[in-house]
């Protein structure tokens, strides 16, 4: 199978050494994400609603360069830094995903690699063939 890879053009990516987005055939994984735009800066400091719809945002921009499309999305892992804005959390999510309604799974994290991050999202998407 071959294996294609999506950046964001994030700088970290080359130093780290990832990808945003990897595809091996009909699947992709999206690394995880959080609301940073294209100058490096975080959206929606203090927002936990901003800062989820900006990252899916993100997800769905890699998806779509990997090929494909939220409605194609199994799973997403949702991590919080905090438990109690998961309603805020899961208002975004559910303006994504609310009809395709992917298994999903959040977890509050004792911190992200920011302290102003409060949310990061991975998604694993299935072409259908």
């Amino acid at each position: 199978m071959s294996r294609t890879t999506v950046s964001s053009g994030a700088p970290w990516e080359s130093l780290v050494g990832y990808s945003r987005a990897v595809r091996v055939g009909a699947t992709i994984h999206v690394s995880g994400t959080t609301a940073i735009d294209e100058n490096g800066l975080l959206v929606g400091k203090d927002d936990a609603y901003v800062q989820t719809r900006h990252t899916l945002g993100i997800i769905k921009d890699a998806l779509e360069k990997a090929g494909a499309r939220l409605a194609d999305v199994v799973r997403t892992r949702i991590y919080v830094t905090d438990i109690s804005r998961w309603e805020e959390v899961g208002r975004a999510h559910g303006e994504f995903f609310g009809d395709i309604r992917p298994a999903a799974t959040m977890v509050q994290v004792s911190g992200l690699i920011d302290p102003d991050m409060l949310v990061e999202i991975e998604a694993t998407a299935i072409i259908a063939e």
